[in-house]
């Protein structure tokens, strides 16, 4: 949602008398089980960016406790955002503009941050900034590499996993989705079958490269065409791969199972990413979100992106998993747009990504 052109000049000359290309953007990021604030100049140099996680608190249950997630959001918020400026060296009169996570995300969690966000915003009279989680994600690759249009991005993380095409700067269009389990989900599940802690990516990850050999297990390719991905049937195979062994009294290869696992998805992911950089004539593909940590994958892009001459753009581990940072590298394309979001802004925890794609003009209104 997007304010009146006089309001919008008003508050670009009262907040914000340098560049944009100079201009300071206090993000805030509580989509999940991480607090993190951060403070980005010019949409590119990261001046700050503070995460605090709740992973100690949440291992114990196997998985996040949305209410419990919350809670350690309003606890942490208010010195995570103090901290995020100290460590910028600079003051909040003078940020530029508020940015926070509209979604997609927990709704509780979300909520947190954009009432602190929206506090802020209206007490220093700036610009407030809804801004979305997976083009957060995305243009993490911003901030340690100059993209070139058009684009594709893979982005897979705990709770999505989609192919996105990026015509121009800012302009976002979904090209395949999990209709199932997210990544990161199905490695979550996994990982609790073999009894392995939580967040189960990095623990199958590790287990994975000490396999000698991969146990075989399913591809669902889907049908032709198609850059959908589903892994609920390769957690299925998983599981019953596991009780078969039990019930016949054998012992479970668990490095094996967990490599023939690691290799399923990436097989998938990589040939479909490949394919899609191909049919839209993409000049770089993007790996975004938690999982783009994963060595495995990593590695297994890498290889084949360097045999076909396509330009794999991979963000440092730190700006992979939640983290402000992102958030206001992606603000500041709404931000030199004077496209502001009104302070009655909603957490929107299905917030579609299209629709955040910033307008043609790029003033508002359109």
């Amino acid at each position: 949602m997007t304010i009146d052109k006089e309001t919008a000049q008003a508050h670009t000359t009262a907040a914000d008398e340098r560049s944009f290309d100079d201009a300071l953007i206090l993000a805030i990021e509580t989509s999940c089980d991480e607090t993190s604030a951060a403070v980005i100049q010019g949409g590119k140099r990261i001046l700050s960016n503070v995460v605090s996680s709740q992973i100690d608190v949440h291992v114990r249950f196997g998985g996040v406790v949305p209410e419990i997630a919350s809670r350690k959001h309003v606890e942490t918020i208010t010195l995570i955002m103090e901290q995020a400026v100290r460590e910028a060296g600079c003051s909040m009169r003078e940020l530029s503009a508020i940015a926070v996570t509209q979604g997609p995300g927990l709704v509780g969690a979300l909520l947190v941050g954009i009432v602190a966000a929206k506090s802020l915003a209206m007490a220093l009279d700036i610009p407030l900034i809804g801004t979305h989680h997976i083009a957060g994600h995305i243009y993490a690759n911003a901030l340690v590499h100059e993209l070139r249009y058009p684009c594709m991005a893979l982005v897979v993380s705990g709770g999505h996993t989609e192919l996105v095409l990026l015509e121009s700067e800012g302009r976002f269009q979904v090209v395949g989705r999990t209709r199932d389990d997210a990544v990161g989900e199905a490695y979550d599940k996994v990982a609790r079958a073999l009894k392995l802690p939580y967040p189960g990516g990095p623990h199958i990850d590790k287990l994975a490269s000490q396999a000698g050999h991969a146990m075989e297990l399913p591809r669902a390719w889907l049908e032709q065409g198609s850059y959908d991905f589903s892994f609920s049937g390769l957690k299925s195979a998983v599981l019953a791969a596991i009780n078969q062994t039990r019930m016949k009294g054998l012992p479970l290869d668990e490095a094996a199972l967990a490599r023939g696992f690691q290799e399923s998805v990436i097989d998938v992911l990589v040939v479909k990413a490949l394919r899609a950089v191909r049919e839209y004539d993409a000049r770089q593909l993007l790996l975004c979100g938690g999982v783009a940590a994963n060595r495995g994958l990593r590695a297994a892009l890498a290889a084949r992106c360097d045999e076909e001459g396509i330009e794999l753009l991979i963000p440092p581990g730190n700006l992979c998993t939640d983290n402000a940072a992102m958030i206001g590298a992606a603000a500041h394309l709404k931000l030199k747009r004077s496209q502001w979001t009104e302070l009655d802004m909603k957490a929107d925890p299905a917030l579609p990504l299209e629709s955040w794609s910033v307008t043609a003009c790029g003033t508002v209104p359109c």
